[in-house]
């Protein structure tokens, strides 16, 4: 299992500062030009940030195929990063898992796409 020390103390303002969103899967698809196992993802943010780009090392848990339609959380305001080929433009949020590979984190219910996390 995993297990880091906790971050130290930030404000309220510093977390303000973080964009984190909601969006839907609206492709994915292997990504073997990654140096580890990755998937390409497009997530739809809605109509004021529109569709992103973003690479994640799901591939022990998730099928690209099984991941059309699932709504994640994101940060949405980092710098884009170059990963390989893509330029991934937003964070996609996932915990690990007892083995340390990623669990996207989600809504618990369907929830409009781009809505801020609070």
């Amino acid at each position: 299992m995993t297990t880091t020390e906790p971050a130290s103390q930030i404000t309220f303002d510093d977390f303000m500062k973080v964009d984190i969103r909601v969006g839907t899967i609206v492709e994915a698809a292997p990504f073997p030009e990654a140096r580890k196992p990755a998937i390409k993802l497009m997530i739809d943010f809605g109509e004021t940030i529109g569709v992103k780009k973003s690479s994640a090392q799901i591939t022990v848990h998730y099928k690209p195929e099984e991941l059309v339609g699932r709504q994640v959380i994101a940060v949405v305001n980092f710098p884009p990063r170059q990963i390989g080929p893509i330029r991934s433009e937003v964070l996609t949020l996932g915990i690990p898992d007892e083995n340390g590979e990623v669990v996207l984190l989600g809504p618990g219910h369907a929830v409009p796409k781009g809505g801020r996390l609070f």
